[in-house]
């Protein structure tokens, strides 16, 4: 069970997650993932929130066709049949983070400085409650104090027309917003006249976004469910599905109950793709007592684990092994036929995959060749292969690259296009794929922009804007001076936090669009603005009656979510109805759009994205039916839309970076006990961790070589060309994990993430590629004392 950490000792900054001054405790790891105490932990939590009738209430809705879409991850839910409990155990934990019972009003703030809440966890922060009330927090000003919604609108309204250029303002986006606010949302931002829309997508599938687009010229994937009840291989890249998307685990069981072969490429032995026992089979007759008696599904036929970005170099050594295997037996192995008739680029692939070195292969990826032979063993004998892949995947400094590779290997059995396969990039939150879709992205192409301006009669801005690494970077230059964000906890999903804290307080207003207490509502520009929105889960009732919003899965799918719990406040507006009393108030005659109308009745918002966006013609007539899905071409081997007009092959070299004497990659990752930067509790029982979060996981032998011991106190230090980053006070784990691997929570690690060390063309944060040094901690005193001495100062100056 959670505590809270006693008396927390912060960085006087207070941008950072405070040092925790007990340590967790290590106990033993979860052998399979959900089964019964996945079913009791979300009771628990939910009826904690919620109470039990509260609770009952909304998880019977969740991801139901007349209920609201789940606020966590964007698996999908099945179109036909859906089970009363559409929900996994992280699923309840974000339905009862909503709907909690607690709230935070004016009072709170007024017994509370933002001094002292910068002081406490993140976990504290967020179970404070619900947000009620429009705040402001004045220059100089210790405290957040009321203000009404139309003294905010006005006051974000004449800060932006203050603004030299609309570019010195940034509009963030969190994947939680629906698509009728992101709709509205980028309307207004680009009749103000920037294209600054920043989003959560630039930190996690960006790289995806842009492989696909080069490889098949769609940025997102091509598979159904339906298609894992027809795989025959399905590998897993770089992804925890038992902790970012434990609904996908009950498609796994399914495809592996029927024989499909599972193949888990990734750095740590998560238990969701070991074993796992379904919390549905307690509600059937003959799987339940089997169930209750801890019989769990054996996932994974094959695990490699792979070094820290090690990804490409065993895609590359499977792809050997298979070019052999058809040598020995022409055409028994590649599709020659979608080879030749949709591809380009195969041969120039095939002359540099033979020039490929296998040593170079087992140092990168630190597996044995026998290790690869047996995944490529596989891929050999399946004839319908669907790989799946998240962040382990996309934050690095090669990701394009690396998922490029992920679609040359499904290229070369014709695994595009066919039932049974097909690529699966897993998104994080649950509408970051539709936000992208209406036109939430710094780099929308003319055709959109086009459409977009002859619907609304203005001409909206052509040069491309900033994205969210981008924008740090201006704020903290002073070219961005104001900073918008559409929920999410900017701050602490953004890369090297004290840089970015430093650019923050450079704007002159910082406005946070939020249901919950975060970190970003303590680090601001002069003056703040918190106005609290509606929950996905609560009713939303406009001049046009109760309104539904929209959102789309991994697999684009657009879902109907229609809210059906009281409001947290009547002081609380909906998403479009904010959006619109700032457009109103920035924008005034200069924009002939009915806003009102609009934030009023979401048919008329829908009735003009069936106008700009051709894939949604008749959207509100197709959406009556709880859900449709969107074309795509290459689902079908219909359409190619890149430059080839066809499935490109690519051609990538092996790069390794060598690590130094003492030094180690670090990768951040979440606990089970997070969505995101959502704190839910301290424990991660799937790695055997609990009531703490400051740990770094690494090799024993390693620990061994560093003369350090298992629960001793660490300092963490990366290195990013020539520049330092340090975090104190985190235990040390044995783990199985490969040598000179480590692992990391985030936020708490973001700190050391160098705002530089970027994806190359993605210009993702390379969360998952960071070097590091690791030496013993003074104890809590003596470090708090050392962090003060030493201080954020420097690192926030550079």
């Amino acid at each position: 069970m959670s505590k809270e950490p006693s008396n927390p000792s912060a960085p006087p900054s207070g941008a950072q997650p405070p040092i925790e001054s007990e340590p967790a405790t290590l106990g033993a790891a979860s052998k399979k993932a959900a089964g019964i105490k996945g079913v009791v932990t979300s009771m628990r939590i939910a009826f904690r929130e919620m109470g039990p009738i509260g609770a009952t209430r909304a998880l019977l809705k969740v991801n139901q066709k007349d209920g609201f879409d789940c606020q966590s991850c964007a698996w999908p839910t099945p179109d036909g049949h859906r089970s009363f409990a559409e929900f996994c155990e992280n699923g309840a934990k974000a339905v009862a983070d909503e709907g909690m019972t607690k709230r935070i009003t004016p009072e709170f703030f007024a017994r509370h400085s933002v001094a002292e809440l910068r002081e406490q966890s993140d976990y504290w922060l967020g179970h404070q409650g619900r947000l009620t009330s429009p705040m402001i927090l004045r220059e100089g000003a210790s405290h957040y104090e009321p203000i009404g919604w139309d003294a905010a609108f006005n006051l974000v309204g004449t800060a932006l027309n203050d603004l030299a250029s609309p570019n010195e303002a940034a509009f963030y986006t969190s994947g939680r917003t629906s698509n009728e606010a992101a709709f509205l949302y980028q309307l207004f931002v680009r009749q103000f006249g920037t294209n600054n829309l920043p989003d959560c997508s630039n930190m996690c599938h960006e790289a995806s976004g842009y492989a696909l687009r080069n490889a098949i010229g769609v940025g997102k994937g091509t598979v159904t469910l339906e298609d894992f009840e027809k795989a025959e291989a399905i590998f897993v890249i770089g992804q925890n599905p038992g902790t970012n998307h434990p609904r996908m685990l009950s498609s796994l069981q399914k495809a592996k109950e029927r024989g499909c072969k599972i193949v888990s490429i990734n750095v740590l032995p998560e238990v969701g793709v070991m074993r796992f026992t379904n919390p549905q089979d307690f509600a059937k007759p003959l799987r339940a007592l089997p169930a209750l008696l801890g019989k769990a599904t054996r996932m994974s036929d094959l695990w490699l684990p792979v070094r820290v970005n090690g990804d490409m170099a065993t895609l590359k050594g499977i792809m050997l092994e298979m070019l052999a295997a058809e040598e020995r037996a022409p055409g028994r192995v590649f599709d020659r036929e979608f080879i030749e008739h949709y591809c380009a680029g195969f041969d120039a692939f095939v002359e540099e995959l033979r020039r490929t070195d296998w040593r170079q292969i087992e140092e990168s990826s630190g597996l044995t060749r026998g290790q690869i032979r047996e995944a490529a063993d596989i891929a050999v004998h399946c004839d319908r292969i669907i790989c799946c892949w998240a962040m382990g995947l996309t934050q690095h400094r090669n990701s394009v690259a690396t998922i490029e590779e992920v679609m040359n290997f499904l290229f070369l059995k014709g695994n595009i296009g066919r039932p049974g396969a097909g690529a699966c990039p897993v998104r994080g939150h649950s509408n970051v794929q539709g936000d992208r879709t209406m036109g939430i992205w710094e780099r929308m192409g003319r055709p959109f922009l086009d459409r977009l301006g002859s619907e609304f009669g203005f001409d909206p801005p052509r040069e491309d804007g900033l994205d969210t690494v981008e924008t740090i970077h201006a704020m903290h230059a002073g070219r961005v001076r104001a900073f918008l964000a559409m929920g999410g906890n900017f701050l602490s999903a953004t890369p090297d936090t004290e840089f970015t804290a430093a650019a923050l307080r450079k704007c002159n207003l910082t406005v946070q669009v939020s249901t919950k207490l975060n970190r970003s509502h303590l680090i601001t520009g002069r003056d703040a603005l918190i106005l609290p929105c509606l929950g996905r889960s609560e009713i939303d009732l406009q001049a046009g009656g109760p309104q539904f919003v929209t959102v789309e899965d991994s697999m684009s799918i657009v879902n109907r979510s229609e809210g059906h719990a009281k409001p947290a406040s009547e002081h609380l507006r909906s998403e479009p109805a904010i959006i619109a009393g700032i457009a109103r108030a920035a924008l005034g005659g200069r924009s002939a759009v009915d806003w009102e109308r609009l934030a009023g009745d979401y048919n008329q918002i829908r009735d003009t994205i069936a106008r700009v966006i051709p894939d949604f013609a008749n959207f509100n007539e197709r959406i009556r039916a709880g859900f449709f899905h969107l074309p795509n071409g290459p689902r079908d081997r219909r359409e190619f839309s890149n430059a080839e007009r066809k499935a490109k092959f690519t051609v990538h070299q092996i790069v390794t970076q060598p690590l130094e004497p003492g030094q180690y990659w670090m990768m951040t990752i979440r606990s089970h006990d997070q969505f995101n930067t959502t704190i839910y509790g301290l424990d991660d029982r799937y790695r055997g961790i609990y009531n703490g979060r400051r740990v770094i996981f690494m090799n024993a032998d390693d620990l061994r070589e560093a003369g350090l011991h298992q629960g001793q106190f660490v300092d963490l230090t990366s290195h990013f060309e020539g520049e330092t980053r340090t975090a104190i006070h985190f235990q040390a784990v044995p783990y199985e994990i490969p040598r000179r691997c480590t692992a990391t929570y985030y936020p708490e690690t973001n700190a050391l993430v160098h705002v530089g060390s970027v994806g190359e063309i993605s210009n993702t944060p390379a969360s998952k590629s960071v070097i590091i040094t690791v030496e013993p901690s003074p104890n809590a005193a003596e470090a708090l004392q050392r962090w003060r001495e030493e201080g954020c100062r420097d690192q926030a100056a550079g």
